[in-house]
């Protein structure tokens, strides 16, 4: 505990910061907002506004106890159980990856994509669905679509059904619990993945933020960190349609890998890839050939 009653509620927020900051936490003003937030039931304008009230001796025993976690390194998404993604607002914990804002590119490139073709619906599948953020986004923009989201998790897929239903998207998205394709066989105008990509190597280096929290099997993909991206692209041809899109993200310098792949299984004519903010190569597009 590092404070006792009584204390201000701008009070508290200044010390959590500097407790937070003093363990090198970069976002420690960021994440003492969110925790008073959460555990006093507060938005960030009302913090501020009330800065001068009180916290009661639960208030403080609570904020206490998620300081306590986020020092320990805890995410700070999993100690609030939610996390923004395309302005969404996802619950998260432990048995899903914590959605990240890279991964809005490939949101926006299906987006793209499916604004081009002249099909009124179309039929999109996602694999490793995890939180659902990426699906329930899609549904969420393609009103006219249908989705199907595949995980091996049962629990990624309880929160996912549970995300869709808040955001009011779920009469549209089908949950199932299977790998690439199975149990479905399509066929999908396009099927979208952001799979694990580290490669055994990065995920020494990665940060105990990620590597003590967050679920492995969501992390890592073998030796150079393609190995899903295989499996995906041999998996899925026989599911889409001709003409249709595998659009995949993938992590740093893997383009040319995933490149080669797809040129070695023959069925795609392969397009292009996008950069993030960055300038990294963050997502890569292959259509079916017809």
């Amino acid at each position: 505990m590092i404070e006792s009653s009584p204390t201000s509620i701008s009070h508290m927020a200044k010390k959590m910061e500097a407790v937070l900051r003093a363990r090198g936490i970069a976002t420690a003003m960021l994440d003492s907002e969110m925790l008073l937030g959460y555990y006093l039931n507060r938005d960030r304008v009302d913090l501020y506004r009330n800065g001068d009230s009180s916290l009661s001796n639960d208030e403080l025993a609570a904020v206490n106890e998620g300081l306590a976690r986020r020092m320990k390194g805890e995410p700070i998404a999993y100690i609030v159980g939610k996390k923004e993604f395309w302005s969404l607002e996802f619950e998260v914990n432990p048995s899903v990856l914590i959605p990240r804002p890279e991964t809005e590119f490939l949101v926006e490139t299906v987006l793209k994509l499916a604004g081009q073709t002249s099909m009124p619906a179309q039929h999109i599948l996602e694999i490793g669905t995890g939180s659902g953020a990426v699906v329930t986004a899609l549904a969420a923009e393609l009103v006219r679509g249908r989705f199907f989201a595949m995980d091996i998790s049962l629990e990624a897929l309880k929160l996912a059904g549970k995300n869709a239903a808040r955001l009011g998207v779920a009469s549209r998205i089908s949950f199932f619990c299977g790998n690439l394709c199975e149990p479905l066989k399509g066929p999908f105008d396009f099927v979208v993945s952001n799979p694990p990509y580290i490669s055994e190597h990065e995920y020494k280096n990665l940060s105990s933020e990620v590597t003590d929290f967050e679920p492995k099997e969501a992390l890592l993909a073998g030796r150079d960190g393609t190995e899903f991206h295989r499996a995906i692209i041999d998996g899925v041809a026989p599911c889409l349609k001709a003409g249709g899109w595998l659009v995949m993200e993938i992590g740093y310098g893997q383009r040319g890998s995933v490149e080669r792949m797809l040129r070695q299984n023959g069925k795609y004519d392969y397009s292009s890839s996008r950069c993030d903010y960055a300038g990294i190569d963050r997502v890569i597009m292959a259509q079916r050939k017809e």
